[in-house]
């Protein structure tokens, strides 16, 4: 790995990453159990770099321990975990970080009161000097934050001013372009978008393509089909911790996309008895076997 002091992680980067139509991150009929509590089974996955993979999902459909086993905060207990085609089981995330695999979580992980270029470098930071009295290379850290951000796009006019202060989609940009810089060839994203509005919204998408352009494998976790349908290559649904779509962008449609992730499968089950109810208009609801075409159309290669 570059020396953190060198300041050209983001330069290595397209070196690092393999070949195109290679898969970085891969899972196998995955799964985790807590106990006898099973969480997520049998659940199949590909990253490939210069890819966004959109997983999506209500609350409680698996998500969220999806990202746990990929960022090494918990280890699978059923299937295989697989990084560059080897097998892998994480014992930690630093594990993770070490393969090139980074997460950005909805609280970020920064400091609100620290400046936004401390922030940038939160735990790695340049030092000058001999031993043992190295000091922080403040000059360098604030020139090389200026510049990654820069080259993501992101025109900061003052990099000391507490990243507190920014908002929530430019606080989400600078964590995407810290986790490029210091080597990222995957990028977990744990529902980005959540918590903000239209335009805020509109900004990290146009981050995450600016990721995906510089050759990272992207996981987009969000619970919002008409964002993913944005940007995304390729859909999974998870419902009660399985796999219910997998399909590329041109094997399902944002209305199908939508219909999956709002649960019209049951809707569409239940479309008989729901024309009974007074007041309930099923002329929309889509019919059952609409929903499975795209599931059995799985894209080439996928498990």
């Amino acid at each position: 790995m570059t020396d953190k002091n060198s300041g050209t992680h983001g330069a290595i980067l397209q070196d690092a990453a393999p070949e195109k139509d290679g898969v970085i991150v891969e899972l196998r009929n995955a799964g985790k159990a807590y106990g006898n509590i099973r969480a997520l089974h049998g659940v199949s996955l590909q990253v490939r770099p210069s890819q966004v993979t959109c997983v999506l999902g209500d609350n409680g459909a698996g998500k969220s321990t999806l990202i746990k086993i990929i960022s090494g905060l918990h280890q699978h207990t059923e299937g295989e975990f697989l990084v560059d085609g080897a097998p892998v089981r994480f014992s930690t995330p630093r594990d993770a970080l070490d393969k090139g695999i980074a997460t950005v979580y909805q609280d970020l992980a920064t400091v609100p009161l620290m400046p936004v270029w401390r922030n940038f470098f939160l735990g790695s930071e340049m030092t000058k000097g001999p031993w043992p009295v190295r000091r922080l290379d403040i000059e360098k850290m604030k020139k090389t934050a200026d510049e990654e951000l820069r080259n993501m796009g992101i025109i900061l006019d003052n990099l000391e001013q507490p990243i507190g202060t920014l908002s929530g989609g430019q606080r989400q940009c600078v964590a995407i372009a810290r986790a490029v810089y210091f080597g990222a060839r995957v990028l977990i994203l744990d529902e980005p978008t959540a918590a903000l509005g239209v335009k805020q919204s509109g900004v990290v998408l146009k981050y995450i393509a600016a990721a995906r352009d510089r050759g990272l494998g992207v996981i987009f976790i969000t619970h919002n089909p008409h964002h993913a349908y944005m940007v995304g290559d390729h859909f999974s649904v998870l419902r009660l911790g399985t796999m219910e779509l997998t399909a590329s962008r041109d094997q399902v449609s944002l209305e199908e996309l939508t219909n999956h992730m709002a649960g019209g499968a049951e809707l569409a089950a239940l479309k008989h008895e729901l024309a009974q109810v007074s007041g309930v208009d099923v002329e929309e609801l889509p019919e059952q076997e609409d929903l499975t075409a795209p599931v059995a159309a799985a894209p080439e290669g996928t498990p």
